[in-house]
C-alpha cells in the first residue's frame, strides 16, 4: 500500500523544479547537456548509444550534444579500449568543475528557498532526504 499521494508528490517535485532552474548560473548549458555531464561523472565513461538511450534522444542528437561538450571541454571522446571501433564519451576535469559551481548555485538558491519554511517544515524535509536519496540513486 503506497502511503504518498503520487499526484501531489509529482506536483510538488514539478514546481520545486522549476523553482531550482531559476537558480541556475547565467549562460547555463541545456538540461540535457547538464544531465548527460552528471551521468558520465556518475557512472564513468559510456558509449554514444548508451547516453542516447538513458536520456531520451536520438543517436544524433547525443552525437551533436557530445560534439559540443567536447568542443566546450566539459567531455571528450576516445577509443574504447577492448573495442576500438567503438567511442567512449567521458567527463572532464573542466566538466567536473562545470558541475561543482552549478550545483553550488542552486544549493545557495535552494537554502535561500528553505529559509523561508519554518523549522518544523524543515525538520520534515530533512527526515525525508534519506527516502528522496533511494528514489533518485
Amino acid at each position: 500500500m503506497v502511503l504518498v499521494d503520487s499526484a501531489r508528490l509529482t506536483t510538488a517535485v514539478e514546481r520545486l523544479f522549476s523553482l531550482l532552474r531559476q537558480g541556475n548560473p547565467p549562460n547555463d548549458i541545456s538540461l540535457t547537456a547538464a544531465s548527460t555531464l552528471r551521468r558520465l561523472e556518475r557512472e564513468g565513461p559510456r558509449r554514444l548509444t548508451e547516453l542516447a538511450a538513458a536520456e531520451g534522444v536520438t543517436q544524433p542528437a547525443m552525437t551533436q550534444l557530445a560534439q559540443r561538450l567536447e568542443r566546450d571541454g566539459l567531455a571528450e571522446r576516445t577509443p574504447d579500449p577492448t573495442d576500438g571501433r567503438v567511442v567512449l564519451v567521458r567527463v572532464t576535469l573542466a566538466g567536473r568543475d562545470l558541475l561543482a559551481r552549478r550545483r553550488e548555485v542552486r544549493a545557495a538558491h535552494l537554502r535561500d528557498l528553505l529559509s523561508s519554511l519554518s523549522a518544523d517544515d524543515q525538520a520534515l524535509l530533512a527526515a525525508a532526504l534519506p527516502a528522496l536519496e533511494r528514489l533518485a540513486p
